[in-house]
């Protein structure tokens, strides 16, 4: 039996999954805002609940822990670093778990999670290579090669979005900073934030992603550009992976994933910057959505 936990920035999941993948439990509460110890106490207190709920329906209540946060534990100082959720930076966060829960868990980025569950038993299922993409707030990556998470020996492996936007050009509009510090990344073109303010300065009027989808299909013409334009630059940032890793299959999650085009249109475009003269890459919608990460944390733990 296996437990997944997806720590978010506004809530926190847990799920109860059996060596074959069927879930058996699962329970979200609110994240504790901008306080670590009770974050790690409502993880406690869930995993707890949760296998006693597994005992009172007679099953296996020995169970593997994994758990997704938006950040990585440093292989340096074995810390939270690069978290969304700042109260959990700089925190010995796996070694509070292990010692409140008295055993063992292992702990990685949300899209690692998210890529490792897709490549399992999800949209990418039955493929070698997969490489996933979560396109929201921001535009986290990650790699699953044989169903198992690639994590890099810096513990970035798949952080496509603070490269910067590749074969940039003048019509792509002024350089735009990004909060790492630096300029034109990934990120400042394909995040839900970055689209809606690149479309606001190119002169449109909306108040979220959505919007400007729904202009495009309505037969507003600015929307429109602007939508094949953010088509163009997915299908840069997405060639230039190809052309490293070469994956079986990129897998989109995350609020702009729903963005129906995208499956049709960015595969038409990423021919154009791909060193092959032909592209056999699928690119395809998560099949659990927002359940694809804390399916994902259960799965870091192989059979």
């Amino acid at each position: 039996m296996r437990l997944g936990i997806d720590l978010g920035g506004t809530k926190i999941e847990i799920i109860a999954l059996t060596d074959e993948g069927v879930e058996v439990f699962r329970q979200r509460i609110n994240t504790p805002q901008n306080d670590y110890a009770q974050t790690v106490s409502a993880i406690v207190h869930l995993v707890q609940q949760a296998k006693q709920e597994l005992r009172q329906k007679l099953l296996n209540s020995d169970c593997s822990i994994g758990i997704g946060i938006p950040g990585g534990i440093s292989l340096k100082t074995g810390l939270v670093k690069n978290a969304n959720s700042v109260c959990l930076i700089g925190q010995p966060l796996k070694d509070d778990l292990e010692q409140h829960l008295g055993q063992t868990v292992r702990i990685n980025n949300d899209a690692n999670c998210m890529t490792v569950s897709e490549a399992t038993d999800g949209a990418a299922a039955g493929n070698e290579v997969v490489f996933g993409v979560i396109l929201g707030t921001g535009t986290g990556g990650g790699i699953a090669i044989g169903q198992r998470v690639i994590t890099g020996v810096n513990a970035i492996a798949g952080e496509w979005g603070h490269n910067p936007m590749p074969w940039r050009s003048k019509e792509d509009g002024q350089p735009l900073d990004c909060y790492c510090g630096k300029q034109d990344c990934i990120e400042t073109f394909l995040s839900g934030p970055a689209m809606l303010r690149r479309f606001l300065q190119s002169g449109g009027i909306a108040d979220s992603p959505p919007e400007i989808v729904a202009q495009a299909r309505a037969g507003n013409q600015q929307a429109e550009q602007f939508m094949a334009k953010y088509e163009g630059w997915l299908a840069r940032g997405l060639g230039s992976i190809i052309n490293v890793l070469d994956p079986d299959v990129i897998v989109l999650a995350g609020g702009l994933s729903n963005i129906e085009r995208l499956y049709q249109n960015v595969p038409l475009h990423w021919q154009d910057y791909v060193f092959s003269d032909q592209v056999s890459t699928q690119l395809v919608k998560a099949r659990y959505g927002d359940s694809s990460g804390v399916r994902g944390a259960a799965w870091l733990w192989p059979a």
